[in-house]
């Protein structure tokens, strides 16, 4: 196996994590990380939230020090920009045309910020939150703002606004859809989140499109809506979703789909290739069809299950997939993959902001949501890791404890 040399695009969670497990697996081959970012392996939560309060710093983010690479015999090469995959002579080609030769390809590319498509989105003082400059570049903006327009109401855009908040600074939430989180939670959660965030003080405006970012030369100074309000901001923060970064798959003739499609191996139809992480659309037990994660327990999970399969102990991944977000106080724990439920259970009273949703498909439990109440998401993680589930029947019994259903 010395010979073999392994190549791991992208620096992010899941990359290193391929790279770390080959080593604790004792892989004597050749590793090999390229990184687009002028950074080392990082984490990306606390840049939503700890890193803009001063909770977290540059070095306490990184996933490991230098020395960890140095030690592990780990490559890494940052500001490494890859433009190509030569298939046919399996090597990478980088920006400066330099080919870097692999045995096994792993494309852990992640994913980029949905762009906000409206004039004025490149004024300065509107920004993203995904990558460790782009947190850089928000956190002294978010000292000195005072009106801060956050613009979109998911994960990042709520963090965003919950950290504002608590610096006391003057917020609002601009949310496109009906409801807040539509896309991931229930109408409880949403009515819950809702009410939590405008309880803080938070003015969050439903149904509201943006359709300009205005300023004065280059620097912004107002939001205006789609019904024609105009709202002064000094601050703008967009989280209106990510895209997979395929086009370096796709361009080399890899089949994607919202995402690089892979087997229940995390290999692409190239059996030397494998996509992990952010970019990666792959088959799961507790999903209908091609599902695509952006979570940290997907990363850590697949870069484990690519690793063992480089080497030769291949198996299908099944992970029981779990999320989180932190908002002020709160703390929402996500286990399971709720598309497509058609009924829901409330266990808990949200006024007293200890709650869970249970999710059923067809009678069954499919995923829970769960706030502030950890026995309630360790009791699912056990229950689904186990291969069990509990009816809609029974969690409709007075007195009915998921903890209790193992």
């Amino acid at each position: 196996m010395t010979s073999q040399r392994v190549v791991i695009v992208g620096a992010g969670q899941a990359g290193f994590q391929v790279a770390a497990s080959l080593r604790g697996k004792k892989f004597d081959g050749s590793v090999v990380i390229l990184g687009e970012e002028p950074a080392l392996p990082y984490q990306r939560p606390p840049l939503s939230k700890g890193y803009i309060k001063g909770e977290a710093s540059e070095s306490s983010m990184l996933l490991r020090p230098a020395e960890f690479y140095v030690q592990n015999d780990v490559a890494v090469r940052i500001s490494s920009h890859v433009t190509a995959i030569d298939r046919t002579a399996k090597a990478v080609v980088l920006a400066d045309r330099e080919r870097v030769p692999y045995d096994s390809l792993v494309l852990a590319t992640g994913a980029r910020v949905r762009p906000l498509p409206v004039p004025g989105a490149t004024l300065a003082g509107v920004v993203y939150v995904r990558t460790l400059a782009d947190a850089m570049t928000l956190k002294p903006l978010m000292k000195t703002a005072t009106n801060v327009v956050v613009i979109g109401g998911g994960f990042i855009g709520l963090e965003c606004a919950a950290v504002a908040r608590t610096l006391g600074r003057e917020v609002v939430v601009l949310e496109a859809m009906e409801r807040l989180m539509a896309r991931v939670v229930s109408p409880v959660l949403s009515s819950y989140y809702l009410d939590l965030h405008r309880g803080r003080g938070v003015d969050v405006r439903l149904g509201t499109a943006v359709t300009a970012i205005e300023g004065d030369g280059e620097k912004l100074n107002a939001v205006r809506c789609a019904d024609g309000t105009v709202l002064p901001a000094d601050l703008v923060v967009v989280g209106i979703g990510i895209l997979p970064n395929e086009e370096l798959a796709k361009e080399a003739g890899l089949t994607c789909d919202r995402g690089i499609v892979v087997d229940a191996l995390l290999r692409t139809q190239d059996p030397d290739i494998y996509a992990i992480g952010d970019c990666a659309a792959f088959p799961h037990p507790m999903a209908r069809g091609l599902v695509r994660l952006e979570s940290v327990q997907n990363a850590i999970d697949q870069g484990k299950t690519v690793a063992d399969a480089i080497m030769g102990d291949a198996k299908p991944y099944a992970a029981v997939p779990w999320f989180w977000s932190d908002q002020y106080d709160v703390k929402l724990q996500i286990v399971g993959l709720t598309q497509g439920y058609d009924d829901t259970v409330t266990a808990g009273d949200p006024a007293e902001n200890k709650f869970a949703v249970l999710y059923f498909r067809d009678g069954a439990l499919i995923g829970v949501d769960s706030v502030n109440k950890a026995t309630d998401h360790m009791a699912c993680r056990k229950l689904f890791g186990a291969g069990k589930s509990v009816t809609l029947a029974q969690a409709r019994e007075p007195g009915f404890e998921l903890r209790k259903a193992m």
